[in-house]
């Protein structure tokens, strides 16, 4: 790794052509968007809690079983899960707990986005209520 323009830190790897830099922030912005999907995070959120098989996810994240199948694919592309055959069931497992830890800090962002939203919408109902002539 490398510093690059404006001092971002760049992964360099080799392509067919020779050497390719692609800056970290790029690399998050691709890693976010393997998260942007409701049952891929739904998934993820099963797993942080133990492995589970593919049966036992379907009814919790409410999907066809082929679009599970693809969801599943794009988070095991992306190293975010892995799996074990036990017999002819496929187990699915996190690769790391850090995943069940960035899924922790969402929630906690959001929590406090929410509370500040609430907080801001009982100030405007009240103010309204305020500037109500009486009837």
């Amino acid at each position: 790794m490398r510093r690059g323009p404006a001092g971002g830190a760049v992964l360099l790897h080799r392509g067919g052509d020779g050497q390719v830099s692609m800056p970290l922030y790029q690399l998050k912005a691709e890693f976010f968007k393997t998260l942007g999907h409701p049952a891929r995070i739904r998934v993820l959120e099963l797993l942080s809690e133990r492995e589970h098989a593919v049966a036992e996810m379907l009814p919790e994240v409410g999907i066809e079983p082929a679009h599970l199948s693809q969801q599943l694919a794009v988070l095991r592309r992306a190293n975010l899960v892995k799996t074990r055959k036990e017999g002819s069931t496929v187990y699915y497992s996190l690769t790391s707990p850090n995943v069940a830890e960035l899924l922790r800090v969402a929630r906690t962002i959001l929590t406090g986005v929410l509370t500040g939203q609430a907080e801001l919408l009982a100030d405007l109902q009240a103010a309204q209520g305020e500037a109500k002539p009486p009837s």
